[in-house]
């Protein structure tokens, strides 16, 4: 069954708590947390108080998604909120084998982002030492962007990547998700899918969620 990891991004933060409480008693396997600099990507979200703060009301592990520049410099801040997994942009990593295994040691999930630009063949040297990637399926920065197509024909070089090297990694898809680009995603070897805007402006968020995992 197909992963869901709704993007806390698109909640209320001012109603957070209830949100929070919606997610908790939803069929989503993970909360994702995307935390923005304004450098590496033209926006800001929010740092560790908020995410401290989402630790003591979540009851589902914590997919971090790091959108900032040097990210290994907050491996130990990072799991002190409570991550199971981070996740670091391959972009902004000058040692990225470093910045992975620093991540593991502090016993979090190590996790890699690539840009819609970037091609999957420069995971090549260390897919088999990574948990997950993650694949934006827009331009990281902004919620509510439509789906970049060509992430279909991504997801399935990945999954032929995975496959060939033995890799344990589980492929992520971020942006543009619901019910059609997700199913589309899915076919081509996605185990797990953000959704932030398609879940929150839901009539019905949880339900939303249900249909995503039956994907």
């Amino acid at each position: 069954m197909t992963l869901v990891s709704p993007s806390l991004l698109s909640a209320d933060f001012g109603a957070l708590d209830r949100d929070i409480d919606m997610l908790n008693r939803s069929e989503a396997d993970m909360l994702h947390i995307d935390v923005m600099d304004g450098v590496f990507v033209p926006n800001i979200s929010f740092g560790f108080p908020v995410m401290k703060f989402i630790e003591r009301s979540a009851k589902k592990p914590l997919d971090v998604h790091l959108m900032i520049v040097d990210p290994g410099r907050y491996v130990s801040q990072v799991r002190d909120c409570g991550a199971a997994i981070m996740n670091v942009h391959y972009e902004a990593c000058t040692h990225l084998n470093r910045v992975v295994q620093q991540i593991r040691q502090a016993g979090m999930k190590a996790a890699v982002t690539l840009n819609p630009a970037t091609p999957v063949g420069m995971l090549e040297e260390i897919i088999t030492d990574v948990d997950m990637v993650l694949l934006m399926s827009v331009n990281p920065g902004f919620g509510g962007q439509s789906f970049i197509q060509s992430t279909i024909a991504k997801v399935a070089k990945l999954r032929r990547l995975i496959d060939e090297t033995g890799s344990k990694a589980t492929i992520e898809v971020d942006g543009g998700i619901n019910l059609q680009t997700g199913a589309e995603v899915v076919a081509a070897g996605a185990d797990v899918l953000v959704a932030g805007n398609f879940v929150f402006s839901a009539s019905d968020p949880m339900a939303t969620i249900a249909a995503l995992k039956q994907l």
